[in-house]
């Protein structure tokens, strides 16, 4: 096993920002309470409404639409807990979606996907529009993520938006894999609920925002202390919330740095590709996130492949790291039409800002050895 690491899972978590680390440890040593009147607690608090600027400008909201989590995953369950008479969610969502949608008492209505991964608005207006039809406008929700965090694919959600408004029902879509790795603008996605998580674009784990429009109203998931306009009650994660400030300043220049990524990304899968002509790049079709490849190699299973990689010194996943160590085949590529075997055969590559060619070449020589290796072993079982 190589000593030597290359870090190719951004979509599980980026490494932390350095700008990132020290507004932690600067926030670290401010004592007051951001609830206080006195001048430790202003202190806290202009921390905290900084970091809310910051966040809001990534995703052109206004501050006031900002409420900060302790995740994406509070994020979606606070924007799923609210009693919807029906809720429309199509079945490539990540978990932190799928299973608050599982556990409602109102309808669930689903919608499929092709098999690049991607809704059919023509299917969503005719669901969207029957269920606002049963249940009234204002009481059912659309939940469709903006990426998806297994294949990167990217969902119509300003067209989306556009039905729901016009048949009166509202939209929460799941931006965590997206801000900070493309542009991401509240105001034009026509959104009225957004999921963000502050470690996926290198700001500390433990820490996210929901973004509520203006005007909309959601019951508060957390109860007590009346913080974040009485949305989410206890006292803020001033250390957490000014990392991901930090960390949201300098995503700024990760999206503008997004053709370089793409590039490292289209010359990986050129790579993969001709190395092993039989593997399926997922969602290819479709536009993607620029940083992510889900590549299914029949007759490998998955979780073999992750730790020959991991052997090999790279770090890569297999579906979604919340999921990791679980034996099962992938929803998302289950939704796409993916047959078992193809499924079961998928491993994510995620690069990310700081990827360099020679870890994309490393990647492709690992690959080159799996590959090598699978093919001495089918000849020595001809042989046998």
């Amino acid at each position: 096993m190589t000593s030597e690491r290359t870090y190719l899972d951004w979509n599980a978590t980026a490494p932390l920002l350095p700008e990132a680390q020290a507004a932690i440890v600067r926030a670290l040593d401010v004592c007051g309470n951001p609830s206080s009147v006195h001048a430790e607690g202003r202190h806290a608090r202009a921390i905290v409404e900084t970091a809310r600027e910051q966040v809001a400008a990534l995703v052109g909201a206004q501050p006031s639409e900002v409420v900060f989590t302790s995740g994406a995953t509070e994020a979606c369950n606070t924007v799923l807990a609210a009693p919807w008479a029906a809720i429309v969610v199509a079945g490539i969502e990540h978990d932190a979606v799928r299973q608050p949608v599982e556990a409602m008492s109102g309808a669930r209505i689903a919608l499929g996907v092709d098999a690049q991964g991607r809704v059919d608005l023509s299917e969503v207006a005719a669901k969207v529009g029957a269920a606002v039809g049963a249940h009234g406008a204002g009481r059912v929700l659309v939940a469709l993520q903006l990426a998806n965090n297994e294949t990167g694919v990217l969902q119509p959600v300003t067209e989306i938006a556009a039905i729901a408004r016009e048949t009166g029902a509202l939209l929460f879509t799941d931006a965590a894999q997206a801000a900070g790795r493309i542009p991401v603008d509240f105001a034009t996605l026509g959104a009225d609920f957004m999921a963000l998580s502050a470690h996926k674009l290198g700001g500390p784990k433990g820490v996210g925002a929901l973004i509520v429009r203006e005007g909309r109203d959601l019951p508060a998931f957390v109860r007590g202390g009346g913080q974040e306009r009485r949305r989410r009650g206890g006292t803020e994660n001033v250390p957490g919330i000014a990392g991901f400030g930090a960390a949201v300043e300098a995503a700024h220049q990760t999206v503008d740095g997004r053709a370089r990524i793409a590039a490292l990304r289209d010359r990986l899968e050129a790579g993969l590709l001709d190395l092993t002509p039989d593997a399926h790049i997922m969602g290819v079709g479709a536009e993607r996130l620029p940083n992510t490849t889900c590549i299914a190699l029949p007759g490998h299973a998955a979780e073999t492949l992750v730790i020959r990689f991991d052997l090999a010194g790279i770090a890569v996943s297999a579906g979604a790291a919340c999921s990791a160590g679980k034996i099962g085949v992938s929803h998302v590529l289950t939704a796409m039409g993916c047959d078992e075997t193809t499924a079961r055969s998928a491993v994510r590559i995620s690069v990310g800002p700081t990827t360099t060619d020679r870890e994309i070449d490393r990647c492709l020589a690992a690959w080159r050895e799996i590959a090598a290796h699978s093919r001495a072993l089918a000849r020595a079982r001809t042989a046998a």
